[in-house]
């Protein structure tokens, strides 16, 4: 009698058991950036002056608080003119927003690693919280534009951190760009911290990732198909 180890089928491939855990915490880490990042938000708008009259220095002249609506995209840019801007950038938020949540899911059962994991989270977090802002704002602190079309969707930003490195006219003798007034870095909010953040530490550690994911990987003794059975 001759007994034959399974096979895994070429056209069948091979399941690795369960992960432990669930990618919950990382959600909930995304769930906290959004609660940080409105509550910081709604401060701003209740207890803040815009502009000048309202700015507030935290470290010296260069880090300070000012008070800024945004109608365009993280960091102050506008790609697209109003109003058709403001609706492909909700648009594509709420797209990435999904296709990050599903990504993440995908990334837990593959044994991704969980610093990635958590960067994803991160960008996540960001990018639901500046969604609330465009897609509510309008409606709820009355902040659309004027000539909007509706408040909904055409909500603007609260942005509030300002990181003031450079702020005047260059000089006249530089080519191009002199004689022109700059503001060297634009006022932004946490939602856009955290994506930068996400982004950032990805691009740093990536080949630590995916070390890591590969051990997580490797450790593994894939299960046999279940189209596989003994002879």
């Amino acid at each position: 009698m001759q007994t034959d180890l399974p096979v895994a089928s070429s056209s069948t491939p091979a399941r690795y058991p369960a992960r432990r855990g669930s990618v919950l915490p990382f959600f909930l880490l995304a769930l906290g950036i959004i609660l940080i990042d409105q509550l910081s938000k709604y401060l701003v708008h209740t207890y803040m002056k815009p502009g000048l009259a309202g700015e507030i220095p935290l470290i010296g002249n260069w880090l300070k608080l000012h008070s800024i609506l945004n109608p365009g995209m993280a960091f102050g840019v506008e790609l697209l003119p109003p109003p058709y801007g403001k609706v492909v950038l909700t648009a594509f938020r709420i797209l990435a927003a999904g296709g990050i949540s599903y990504y993440m899911v995908h990334l837990w059962r593959h044994r991704a690693a969980a610093g990635f994991i958590a960067c994803m989270a991160l960008i996540l977090g960001g990018a639901v919280g500046n969604v609330i802002d465009s897609i509510f704002y309008g409606v709820i602190y009355h902040n659309a534009p004027f000539g909007s079309p509706t408040p909904w969707f055409f909500g603007q930003v609260i942005d509030m951190i300002y990181v003031d490195i450079f702020e005047g006219f260059l000089p006249a003798s530089w080519p191009l760009i002199g004689g022109k007034y700059m503001s060297l870095w634009p006022i932004f909010n946490l939602a856009d911290s955290s994506i930068f953040i996400g982004v950032a530490l990805i691009l740093l550690l990536q080949g630590r990732f995916f070390k890591q994911t590969e051990q997580n990987t490797a450790a593994l003794t894939p299960e046999p198909p279940a189209s596989a059975s003994a002879q």
